[in-house]
C-alpha cells in the first residue's frame, strides 16, 4: 500500500480560504441585516438552500451532466481499474459514471469518501489509453481523498447564496420599503453583493487550482508512474480545441470538477479554475525524477 503523504499545504489553503469566505460571507450578512433584510427569512433560506446543496449536490452534478451511474456488468473494466486504485489508495470504493460525450474529460463528486462518484466522459475513454486512463482515475480518486469536494460544495454556497439574496431583493422591491429604496439601498445591496461575488470567486479559484497539483501528485503515488498522467493531459488538451464550442458550453458550469476545463474562449489566468497544462506537466516531470531518486 502507497503511503499517503499528508499535505500541509493543501489543508492550510483550505483552512485559509473558507475562514475568508466565512469573513465575508458574515459581512455580507450584517450588511443585509442592517438594509431591513427579514432576520427569520435570512436564517431559513439559508438553513434550506445550504442543506439542499450540501446533501443534494452530488445528485444535481450528475443530473446536470447527463451522467448515468452504471453497474459493473455495464462498464467491467472501470470497475475492476478503480477497484484495483482504491485498495492501493486505501479509500472505499466509490460509485462509477458515464458521461455520453464527446468531450474528454472525468470528475468526482459526493460529500465524503464513502458518498463518492468518480465519472468519466465516453469521450475519455475513447481517445485514452488503459495506463492514461488509470492515471487520470487515480487523480480523480485523489479529489476524493483529499475531500476536495466537500470543500468545493460549501464554497461554491457562499458564492452563490450572494447572488440570491441579490434577486430576492430585486423582485420584492427592497427590504425596507420605499425610502430605503429611494435612498439606494437596492444600489447599495447590488454593489455589495458584487463585491462579496467578486471575492470568493477568486478565492474558490485559487484554491482550486492548487487542488489540482495536489490531485496530479496523488495520481502519480497511486500509479507510481506520473508519465502517464502527462500523456493524459497533453491528450485531453490537444483535443479540447477541435472540440465544437455548443458541446463545451453545456459542461462548462462544471469546469471547476473537470481535469482540465472545458473552456470555448480564452480566459485569464486568474480567472481559470485550473493551473496551465505546462506547468503541471513541469511538476509531474519534477515528481518523475523525485521517484527514480
Amino acid at each position: 500500500m502507497v503511503k499517503w503523504k499528508r499535505d500541509i499545504g493543501l489543508e492550510g489553503r483550505m483552512l485559509l480560504t473558507m475562514f475568508l469566505l466565512a469573513a465575508v460571507y458574515l459581512f455580507f450578512l450584517a450588511f443585509l441585516w442592517s438594509s431591513g433584510a427579514p432576520p427569520l427569512f435570512m436564517l431559513l433560506f439559508i438553513a434550506l438552500f445550504m442543506g439542499i446543496q450540501y446533501y443534494y449536490s452530488d445528485r444535481l452534478v450528475l443530473w446536470s451532466m447527463n451522467a448515468k451511474v452504471v453497474s459493473e456488468a455495464e462498464a467491467p473494466n472501470l470497475h475492476q481499474t478503480i477497484t484495483r486504485l482504491c485498495a492501493i489508495a486505501d479509500l472505499p470504493k466509490p460509485k462509477i459514471a458515464v458521461v455520453n460525450t464527446q468531450v474528454p474529460n472525468a470528475f468526482a463528486t459526493g460529500k465524503s469518501p464513502s458518498s463518492a462518484v468518480v465519472a468519466v466522459t465516453t469521450g475519455l475513454m475513447d481517445r485514452l489509453n488503459q495506463g492514461e486512463l488509470e492515471a487520470v482515475l487515480a487523480h480523480e480518486l485523489s479529489h476524493v481523498k483529499n475531500r476536495d469536494m466537500t470543500i468545493l460544495t460549501i464554497a461554491s454556497f457562499i458564492s452563490t447564496i450572494a447572488f440570491y439574496f441579490v434577486r430576492y431583493s430585486i423582485y420584492f422591491g427592497g427590504y425596507g420599503g420605499g425610502n430605503r429604496r429611494d435612498s439606494g439601498g437596492i444600489i447599495a445591496v447590488w454593489l455589495v453583493s458584487i463585491a462579496v461575488w467578486l471575492v470568493s470567486f477568486l478565492l474558490i479559484r485559487a484554491l482550486s487550482r492548487y487542488r489540482e497539483f495536489a490531485a496530479d501528485r496523488g495520481s502519480a503515488i497511486i500509479t507510481g508512474t506520473p508519465s502517464n498522467l502527462t500523456s493524459a493531459l497533453l491528450k485531453i488538451s490537444d483535443v479540447m480545441p477541435r472540440i465544437p464550442n455548443d458541446d463545451l458550453r453545456k459542461v462548462e458550469g462544471m469546469n471547476a470538477f473537470f481535469i482540465i476545463p472545458a473552456v470555448s474562449g480564452s480566459m485569464m489566468n486568474l480567472l481559470s479554475t485550473h493551473p496551465s497544462v505546462e506547468k503541471r506537466i513541469a511538476a509531474l516531470e519534477k515528481i518523475q525524477r523525485e521517484l527514480e531518486l
